[in-house]
């Protein structure tokens, strides 16, 4: 199968994150400051969190404005354990990629995943999660399997996912080409394009896709996956001594199942 050249490459990717993350020369923002542990955050004693609270059940909005999901949570312990309090700034995925880059936010956490063009621009924390890319199509579609969406016409996907990466490169690295790709500014107006006929297929992590399709009846997800992601937590280039921090109390919450129980609460195993 075609994507899985992709594949091949972020591992490579993957294993480069601890020596790149291991020689920046600190290239912070101006902005930020040191706090009582002397780590160089936005906002002194803050560690702010940039995110897109509409993956599910990684992130997402509460009836009453706040923030849950997986992604919330274990962040919450990180700051915990770092001993600053958490602040989560919603917006679009490209724009919480970028506001880690350019100093408004500490970390990105929205289901991210490290590929080569984003280890260029940010440094990444030990994986913490695995998430699997897999295909919406409607019931009597006639993509079936993962070979089939060759033939589609358009396929949707949310903006600067991998999921827009893999099916908008080009035929020979294993995508699809541009002209058949319609990114959104989100996974629900993707899978509301699917509904509307505007596009063929969604390419979507498989957990919010199983929310997307329990919600909207004649959809289903095909049984064979497009492609298996590692989620990791991404930070300005350079600021290593935060990085090294998030690394230690990522470590240590793994390690006494923390981060398990947190996946476990939100995905329940089938």
């Amino acid at each position: 199968m075609k994507v899985w050249k992709k594949i091949a490459a972020m591992t490579m990717a993957l294993g480069m994150v601890a020596s790149l993350a291991a020689c920046g020369n600190g290239n912070t923002s101006d902005k930020q400051e040191g706090d009582d542990s002397g780590l160089q955050t936005v906002e002194s004693g803050k560690l702010h969190m940039s995110t897109n609270a509409q993956f599910p059940p990684y992130e997402m909005t509460t009836d009453d404005g706040g923030f849950e999901g997986i992604d919330v949570e274990v962040a919450q312990a990180i700051a915990e354990k770092l001993g600053l309090e958490l602040v989560i700034d919603d917006m679009g995925f490209d724009a919480a990629l970028t506001a880690v880059q350019t100093g408004q936010s500490d970390m990105v956490m929205a289901g991210v995943t490290v590929n080569e063009e984003r280890l260029q621009v940010m440094d990444f924390s030990d994986s913490y999660a695995t998430g699997v890319q897999v295909i919406i199509v409607k019931e009597d579609s006639p993509i079936q399997t993962v070979d089939d969406l060759a033939n589609a016409t358009m396929i949707g996907t949310q903006k600067g996912t991998t999921g827009y990466i893999f099916c908008s490169d080009t035929p020979e690295n294993g995508g699809y080409g541009e002209d058949h790709v319609t990114a959104y500014d989100s996974g629900a107006l993707a899978v509301m394009a699917l509904m509307n006929d505007q596009v063929d297929a969604v390419v979507i992590d498989n957990e919010p896709a199983k929310s997307f399709v329990a919600a909207n009846e004649g959809l289903k997800i095909l049984d064979t996956e497009f492609a298996v992601e590692d989620y990791a937590i991404g930070v300005n280039k350079g600021n290593t001594q935060l990085l090294d921090a998030i690394n230690g109390a990522l470590k240590e919450l793994i390690a006494d199942g923390t981060v398990q129980s947190i996946v476990d609460k939100y995905i329940v195993a089938e």
